[in-house]
């Protein structure tokens, strides 16, 4: 079911769930944008196609929040945005991991190189060629018996940069069985969240924050979250 976290004439949001896809793949699975298209010409009785623009994208394992654009303007407005990252927007990521990070907090600097053959990035101390600066910072929310939560503020967009940077660091995503993960989840998604997005309103240049809980027939998530009063 859509879970719609916010809209108004020029964006809306909705809460991504594990296993949906943004835009339409080889699955031909249905995706999010023609749902949310289905949504909005029902909704405003649109005759005609509904225009719908895709700024950004979560990986299909991934849940949280993903921001459409219903007009030209928004559309070109954020991904203006996006292509910035913490200049003029900002992405905050919940990642469950199983092991302890060094520290509490800190930044992760690695220069990521694409394969697209295997759709996998790889993580290196030293540029390579072809490689690309990845930057985040993290820093640690709570721990249960096994599994510790880690908050993640993205200062660039890499293909999988938070699932190949936390491997990396010795710290993959539970249920990542592509970035080092032992064992998947039995909902076959992995335990990465895009909790928020706040950047200024593209038309009305307002501040705006948006919000997305975690899946909640998660046991593991629904603890951190209400447990730790998140």
């Amino acid at each position: 079911m859509l879970e719609i976290l916010y809209e108004d004439n020029h964006i809306i949001a909705v809460n991504k769930h594990i296993a949906d896809i943004v835009q339409s793949d080889k699955t031909g699975d249905e995706p999010l944008t023609e749902e949310v298209k289905a949504y909005i010409k029902k909704k405003y009785n649109k005759p005609g196609d509904v225009f719908l623009g895709v700024p950004h994208r979560l990986d299909r394992p991934v849940s949280g929040v993903v921001l459409f654009a219903r007009t030209s303007k928004a559309l070109m407005r954020l991904n203006a945005m996006f292509q910035e990252h913490d200049k003029e927007m900002t992405k905050i990521y919940w990642a469950i991991v199983g092991n302890l990070p060094e520290s509490d907090g800190g930044t992760l600097t690695h220069y990521l190189l694409r394969d697209s053959n295997k759709n996998k990035s790889y993580a290196y101390d030293r540029e390579k060629k072809g490689s690309k600066l990845a930057v985040l910072d993290y820093r640690l929310l709570g721990r249960s018996q096994k599994y510790y939560l880690l908050e993640i503020k993205l200062r660039t967009g890499r293909h999988h940069q938070i699932r190949c940077q936390l491997a990396k660091f010795g710290c993959p995503i539970k249920g990542d069985l592509k970035y080092g993960s032992p064992r998947s989840n039995p909902n076959g998604g992995i335990s990465l969240h895009a909790c928020s997005v706040s950047f200024a309103h593209p038309v009305t240049k307002e501040p705006l924050t948006i919000s997305a809980v975690p899946p909640q027939d998660d046991t593991l998530w629904k603890e951190f979250y209400q447990n730790l009063k998140l």
